[in-house]
């Protein structure tokens, strides 16, 4: 199999815990920087990372890299890449995606029309024909441009792999699955432990929860672009299903909860955690943020409360925190993890963080709030379901 060089975009913020789940598949990583992590595989490696990533939002198959400040350069350049080792002839390969920052060449559309054009020159080389119908298999080809340095991808995702295919209905400004999964997995949060969403909205965090609990592959249900890919046999694909479908572990018990006020929302969670699997496992029920309260002595409330970003919302979010804060005292061995955009939530929450995180959710610049409860007791081997 040949050794391949992969990149997983990731949000700001994540980038380590990207890195955990790279190395936990036994793979090599190459680099981490902000907003990615780069890694060694072979095309197995494209599939599971594709089905067991849980906070990586592509896995990019990276072609090249090269500096470019003129047209001309950018065009030889791509040019020279060896685009036939992975596109066939038939293949349909529209430049999808393109960013630029701080660098010479700045126009999207005409980057886009260059990297193509050098594709197709390429490609006409290998196959020796003049035009492609582009009738085949889908191969989106990624460029990213900073400070002048071209970095150029073929996407194997298709999708961005927050798109599990379980949310089929979702409220206002829902947070994105690999968001809540991170969320999830800063906390020391087990499987065996109480886990509350005292503002679930369409239930993101809880599913992730019991995804990640049940040790199910987040993409364990979805399709991928490159399975189409002639060079990935379906008998990989199939291998990497198989393989994390054997870890699953749907014998556990354990109590995730979802709770909100709005019964459009529950109804929408509830939808949701039908879609995914894993209904059985979160318990939604419809209360007050004021009305929390657990009769368990230790638990986690993890959460993503309202941010309140248009002014009309500011006072009624900043006393929603105020709340938050009151109901939240009451539960004084739990542990809470509350992501929010407001400079002031710790003083309206009315207690300062034991830590602090900086996370983008898009475009939102927030902080993940994390206060740590005391540690329980260790529980015997067997009052723990294995």
């Amino acid at each position: 199999m040949a050794k391949l060089l992969l990149t997983t975009p990731c949000n700001f913020g994540v980038e380590a815990i990207v890195n955990r789940e790279i190395k936990n598949l036994g793979y090599e990583i190459a680099q981490t920087v902000d907003g990615r992590v780069d890694f060694y595989g072979d095309e197995l490696a494209i599939a599971r990372a594709n089905i067991a990533l849980r906070t990586a939002e592509r896995v990019l198959l990276k072609v090249g890299e090269f500096t470019a400040v003129t047209f001309e350069q950018l065009f030889e350049q791509t040019k020279a890449l060896t685009w036939g080792d992975f596109i066939p002839a038939d293949a349909e390969f529209p430049v999808a995606k393109a960013n630029s920052l701080k660098s010479t060449l700045f126009s999207i559309p005409d980057i886009q029309a260059i990297v193509k054009k050098a594709v197709v020159e390429k490609l006409k080389a290998k196959y020796k024909q003049e035009w492609f119908a582009e009738t085949g298999a889908r191969y989106p080809i990624h460029v990213f441009a900073n400070k002048d340095i071209f970095s150029l991808y073929i996407d194997t995702s298709g999708n961005n792999l927050h798109k599990r295919g379980y949310r089929q209905k979702s409220n206002i400004a829902p947070i994105k699955e690999t968001l809540a999964a991170a969320m999830v997995d800063l906390t020391p949060w087990h499987w065996d432990r109480v886990l509350v969403d005292p503002m679930c909205g369409s239930g993101t965090i809880v599913i992730e929860a019991a995804l990640k609990g049940l040790e199910i592959a987040p993409g364990i249900n979805r399709d991928f672009v490159a399975e189409a890919w002639g060079f990935i046999s379906k008998g990989r694909w199939a291998a990497a299903r198989g393989e994390f479908k054997s870890l699953e572990k749907w014998d556990r018990e354990f109590f995730v909860q979802g709770c909100d006020i709005d019964d459009h929302a529950l109804h929408n969670a509830r939808q949701n955690a039908a879609a995914a699997g894993v209904e059985k496992y979160i318990h939604f029920r419809k209360r007050e943020i004021r009305d929390l309260y657990s009769g368990e002595k230790y638990g986690f409330i993890i959460t993503n409360p309202p941010y309140g970003e248009r002014m009309e919302d500011k006072k009624s979010v900043e006393l929603l925190y105020k709340e938050m804060g009151v109901a939240m005292a009451r539960l004084d061995t739990w542990s809470f993890s509350i992501i929010a955009s407001h400079p002031d939530f710790e003083k309206l929450f009315g207690r300062t963080a034991d830590k602090r995180r900086k996370l983008y959710n898009g475009m939102i610049k927030t902080t993940l709030y994390q206060y740590l409860g005391p540690k329980p007791p260790k529980r015997l081997p067997e009052d723990v379901n294995k």
